[in-house]
This record gives C-alpha cells, structure tokens and sequence, in this order.
C-alpha cells in the first residue's frame, strides 16, 4: 500500500503551502488519515488528523494556522498550511489508518526560510 503525497516546498515566512495525500482506492473504511512532521533533529510529532466522521485534532503549535480536510471519494487527505513560520520547517509525513492497516507516506520537505 503506498500513500502518494505532495506540496512540499520552499516558501517564506508568512506564507501558505497546501500538502496532499492520496490512499489507494483500494482501502476501505479508513478510520483517520492525518499528518505527523519530524524536524531535524527532533522527533515525529503530530500536526494534525481528521477522523472518518469528520473529528479533528490538532498540535497546539498550528492550531488557527492550519487546516486538515479530507476528501472520502478520492481517500485524500489535505493540509493547508498558512502564515507559515521557519519553526514549521520539517519533513511532513501522511498516515492512514484503517482496520488493520496503519500506513505512513514516504515525506514531503517543507522549508520556511526567507
């Protein structure tokens, strides 16, 4: 099972990036799909998850900057991110969970730099 992510890049502070994950149409009744960062040096820390009937969750380090939605048609996930800060610079990571399944995407980088 492979998750297939997107929207990582180069952006300066103050701006908006939106990320995206895509699950294989092939997984059924997914129960949360969200988003996990590791910055260097630190370790993977949630961002933020949306559960199937619509729940979310945040990290109060993003919460009001960012938003997690989904999207159950395409099983996708989204992150939009705005008024980024160099803080948020990491690797983004998109998880799905499904019963007996808990798959991770492979990361997509996001720097914060002006």
């Amino acid at each position: 099972v492979q998750l297939v992510e997107s929207g990582g890049g180069l952006v300066q502070p103050g701006g908006s990036l939106r990320l995206s994950c895509a699950a294989p149409g092939s997984i059924f009744s997914i129960n949360a799909m969200g988003w996990y960062r590791r910055a260097p040096g630190k370790e993977r820390e949630l961002v933020a998850t949306i559960t199937s009937d619509g729940s979310t969750n945040y990290a109060d380090s993003v919460k009001g900057r960012f938003t997690v939605s989904r999207e159950h048609a395409k099983n996708t996930v989204y992150l939009q991110m705005n008024s980024l800060k160099p803080g948020d610079t990491a690797h983004y990571y998109c998880n799905v969970q499904a019963p007996y399944l808990d798959v991770w995407g492979q990361g997509t980088l996001v720097t914060v730099s002006s």
